[in-house]
């Protein structure tokens, strides 16, 4: 079983799920990392292969040569479901009009929201949700996913069951989401008030 999990998560995430993974498996260090140099730290390139790497709603971008110093595979819990992947997925979720939302989880690979994924967990799109309420919902989506997986990742080395899914569309960029918060005088009345209940 694992003797280490490294949590890239943030400062009010970390504690709750390192008590969800403690409950299964008391003996497991914990270690937190809240960014790309603290993660540099605690997962050197000559690490043990016990340590598995879990990430948890983080925007760092975790390097190939992190990815192959740990517990093969690697795990991200993304906020969004397979159907939107990349950055400020409840946004451009809003902006079509997306029925269904979710949180996934997946392994992590060299290309950002691109690994197999190993579960999801859906929810239907109240009518009339801004950005912000949905990805709260989808939040809540995530730590209910982690809490399903927490005892295989806390216990066991195998790698947790692929499901038969795969990303779909375009992952989504920063850039994209500065490109759809820009308002300018074509746009029709309507539009404007989509972008501003999906991008603020």
């Amino acid at each position: 079983m694992p003797s280490e999990i490294v949590l890239l998560t943030g400062d009010a995430e970390a504690p709750h799920l390192g008590s969800v993974l403690r409950r299964y498996n008391p003996r497991l260090r914990i270690v937190h990392a809240r960014n790309r140099r603290e993660l540099l730290d605690a997962c050197p390139a000559d690490g043990i292969h016990t340590r598995r790497l879990i990430a948890f709603c983080t925007p760092v971008i975790v390097p190939e040569e992190i990815l192959n110093a740990v517990m093969p595979p690697a795990y991200n819990f993304h906020p969004g479901p397979p159907t939107y992947p990349g950055s400020h997925v409840a946004s451009f979720a809003i902006y079509d009009d997306a029925n269904m939302f979710g949180a996934t989880a997946h392994e992590m690979a060299s290309k950002v929201d691109s690994g197999l994924i190993v579960g999801v967990e859906w929810f239907q799109v109240p009518d009339g949700l801004r950005f912000t309420d949905l990805e709260l919902k989808a939040f809540d989506a995530l730590v209910s996913l982690f809490i399903q997986l927490a005892p295989h990742l806390a216990l066991n080395d195998a790698p947790l069951e692929h499901l038969d899914m795969a990303w779909a569309g375009k992952a989504t960029t920063n850039t994209d989401y500065e490109r759809m918060r820009a308002i300018d005088e074509t746009m029709s009345e309507a539009e404007i008030k989509r972008r501003f209940r999906a991008f603020g």
